[in-house]
């Protein structure tokens, strides 16, 4: 099981950090550290879109070309969670956030397991 929280109601420019708890070896009986995760985003009448990702080794993390310098990824392998930071925010990164577990693919993630999300509000 994959737990977001973190999310809420911010004026723009300020802060939030998100937080994606796993459970045990929720993810195909694998332990959070074997995972590679990531955080999309799908804001009303929009495609859920990719924001970044967490490789399972080597601490590799990257996020989009929307969000780069404002967010960065996070993981704590001994929590089993996995962090979003999110600074600078803007009234476009209104969404609900979803985190996730999968497969590394070239640009994105190939999920194979999804939070239920959290709801992100940016007032302008």
């Amino acid at each position: 099981q994959l737990v977001e929280s973190g999310g809420g109601l911010v004026q723009a420019g300020e802060s939030l950090r998100l937080s994606c708890a796993v459970s045990g070896r929720a993810v195909s009986g694998r332990p959070f550290s074997d995972i590679a995760m990531g955080w999309f985003r799908q804001a009303p009448g929009k495609d859920r879109e990719f924001v970044g990702r967490s490789a399972a080794t080597n601490g590799y993390t990257n996020v989009a070309a929307s969000v780069k310098g404002r967010f960065t990824i996070a993981r704590d392998n001994a929590k089993s969670t996995m962090y979003l930071q999110m600074d600078s925010l803007k009234p476009e990164d209104s969404g609900i956030y979803y985190c996730a577990a999968g497969i590394f693919t070239a640009q994105s993630l190939k999920v194979d397991h999804w939070g239920q999300g959290t709801q992100v509000t940016v007032s302008s």
